[in-house]
């Protein structure tokens, strides 16, 4: 017998209160027009990958319910850039948002819904009750249970209507380039680019507008073969192949296609696309199943364990020499991998897969979906990690010759040149462990071994140059600003000395060159500091209880087959706000105490249940891992709550 899926007491829904919205045709939506709908509120920023997990997750169920599922997408910005309304409706377009948005730059519906977490996921029922809230992402089953449930009890009591939902698609201008990510130089002086946009690679003449040919038939999707019948699914990093193993590994270029969770390979004589690593499945942190079984494929040979391995949203990708491998950007799980196609190898190489801002050892740094990668000639593996803001590099140790074996037994230590964590941010130049980056998605080493980031957020190219004594944290300037969202660099070196930096400036669906002098150098501005502006939870001094809400979903029971079901780990922002309660453990309520000297501060808590069906019958159960990081703002005040609760799943 199974239980019915988790429900809240019956609370009104709030209005929806914002700036304005987009994907209505210009008309305003209020709860009483959808009224008779079952409503799916997706808090959501544009830069949270867990955001962009979520879009994907419902693209199936917002198709097979539409006559009766009205998904609003309520977009509640962290960063500044993603409060313009401008930026806010590029998103949009840009990762194919086919429901309302509400513009809530204010966070004011954010707040009425009581969302803590990007992602947060709020179910209103068709007479505008609230019946369930979730954190995180992987909810779809959950999801899906819940709406099943709902329509077949309103239909019944004849309070369901079916029929369109208000959204109205926008119009799509024909463009060569639709929101670009990275570009390459190949071989023959052409320019190879991930046409994210079009879902698709776009071969570019030298002048980097002129279209040559476009590999990927332009629909989303997983899908070998050659040029016309290939299939993308948002693209973004790419990398050329060392020229030795090309005719190994029969392919040229290695492609990082994000949605897929995939490693694709070109081989550009006939454009024929393979997949190389993935098998298009996401990795799912705490999961037992992130390895496949073997399985015979097509062929009725072995599929080899790069293809059975999950990986999770894989944003750029480049090669190593001194590791002997490709130097992977694992976006979706805020680690660094090392992929070895010579011996069929891919594995973690640095992070733990908490997100922050966390130097030293590989296997103790954290990352936070790092999203653009460059080596330099000393082999430093230079990162721009995003949601910290943030520059930053991998030192590995010296590895083994091109084309033999990565050595996994190889050393990796993370530094950082610039940023201050997941909160701060900003546009300020001058001494590097001063100044600020927004959103970082791109990087390049320039000839001088200096380094130029693509700062998207700020819309502007920034460079960093070690001090020149070798002593300090070295200096930050600005090389070029107003640009449109620049998320990939290219560097041309002319016989002059001159230097011609080709941005990916993706909002603006093109490449731009920018010429830099021989000397290279850049003005210092300083346009402010920003922390991420959130509703600032208060909590007593002395002992909180902290209280993570899960229930499996109709049908479902916790999953201990391979030990705990839970876990949940909580840490602080500084490190004194808590003076018992960090660290790692199984249950997900804690006894917190907290420090009565430090007046506010930041928790960090990260919570896994897993849950399979429940019926004994069923030989393979379906199974599916819940899983959400906080960082709750918190200030402490006298005889504030004694109690924080955080909804996983309720």
């Amino acid at each position: 017998m199974t239980t019915s899926a988790p429900r809240l007491p019956k609370v009104r829904a709030s209005e929806l209160v914002g700036r304005g919205w987009l994907n209505t045709g210009g008309q305003d939506v209020t709860l009483a027009d959808l009224r008779g709908k079952i409503v799916l509120l997706d808090f959501w920023t544009f830069c949270c990958i867990n955001c962009l997990h979520v879009l994907d997750e419902l693209r199936e169920l917002e198709e097979q319910y539409r006559d009766v599922l009205v998904i609003v997408g309520v977009h509640s910005p962290k960063f500044v850039h993603e409060a313009d309304p401008v930026a806010l409706a590029a998103a949009v377009e840009r990762y194919e948002v086919h429901h309302p948005v509400l513009d809530d730059p204010d966070l004011t519906t954010w707040s009425a819904y009581s969302a803590r977490a990007w992602p947060t996921l709020v179910v209103v029922d068709p007479e505008g009750y609230i019946v369930s809230h979730m954190a995180g992402e992987g909810h779809r089953h959950n999801v899906e249970v819940l709406v099943r449930e709902l329509v077949a009890e309103h239909e019944a009591k004849g309070t369901l209507h079916r029929g369109d939902g208000p959204y109205v698609p926008p119009a799509v201008e024909a463009r060569t380039l639709r929101f670009p990510a990275k570009a390459v130089r190949l071989p023959g002086g052409t320019l190879l680019v991930a046409d994210a946009g079009h879902h698709s690679l776009a071969e570019l003449e030298a002048d980097g507008e002129t279209l040559v040919r476009r590999i990927g038939s332009g629909d989303r999707g997983l899908v070998d073969g050659g040029p016309e019948a290939a299939r993308f699914s948002e693209p973004n990093g790419l990398c050329l192949v060392p020229e030795e193993l090309r005719g190994r590994l029969g392919y040229d270029v290695l492609v990082a296609d994000t949605v897929n969770h995939a490693l694709r390979g070109v081989r550009l004589k006939d454009g024929r696309v393979i997949t190389v690593a993935g098998n298009g499945h996401q990795y799912m942190v705490g999961a037992a199943d992130n390895v496949l079984p073997d399985a015979p494929d097509t062929a009725d040979a072995s599929v080899p364990a790069q293809r059975r391995q999950k990986l999770s949203s894989p944003w750029d990708v480049v090669w190593s020499e001194q590791l002997g491998a490709f130097v992977v950007a694992m976006a979706g799980n805020h680690t660094i991998w090392a992929f070895d196609d010579v011996r069929g190898s891919i594995r973690r190489l640095a992070g733990t897969m908490n997100e922050g801002l966390q130097d030293g050892p590989a296997d103790e740094a954290w990352f936070a979906q790092t999203s653009g990668l460059a080596v330099g000639a000393d082999g430093r593996i230079w990162l721009a990690d995003s949601e910290v803001s943030a520059l930053r590099w991998l030192e590995p140790s010296t590895g083994t010759a091109t084309g033999e074996a990565a050595d996994d037994t190889a050393t990796v230590t993370a530094h950082t040149a610039v940023g201050a964590g997941l909160f701060d941010f900003g546009h300020r130049d001058g001494a590097a462990d001063q100044a600020l980056l927004q959103h970082p998605l791109g990087v390049a080493v320039l000839p001088d071994g200096s380094i130029a980031v693509a700062d998207t957020y700020n819309g502007a190219v920034r460079r960093w140059a070690p001090a020149a004594d070798g002593d300090g944290p070295g200096e930050v300037t600005t090389l070029a600003r107003d640009l449109a969202e620049p998320s990939g660099l290219l560097v041309d070196v002319h016989d002059d000395g001159s230097i011609d930096l080709l941005v990916v400036e993706s909002a603006a669906h093109r490449l731009t060159r920018l010429r830099l002098p021989a000397r290279l150098a850049g003005e210092i501005l300083d346009a402010g500091a920003h922390r991420t502006q959130r509703p600032v939870s208060e909590i007593g001094a002395g002992e909180v209880r902290l209280d993570v809400v899960f229930t499996p979903a109709t049908g479902q029971k916790y999953d201990d087959r391979f030990g705990p079901s839970t876990r949940l780990q909580v840490s602080a922002s500084p490190a004194e706000l808590l003076l018992e309660g960090a660290g790692d453990d199984v249950p997900l309520e804690r006894v917190l105490r907290i420090n009565p000297a430090v007046a506010e501060g930041v928790l960090h808590v990260t919570a896994q249940a897993a849950s399979c069906d429940a019926d004994p019958r069923i030989e393979f159960p379906a199974c599916h891992l819940n899983q959400q990081d906080w960082g709750v703002p918190v200030r402490v005040v006298d005889g504030g709550p004694e109690v924080l609760t955080l909804p996983l799943h309720g």
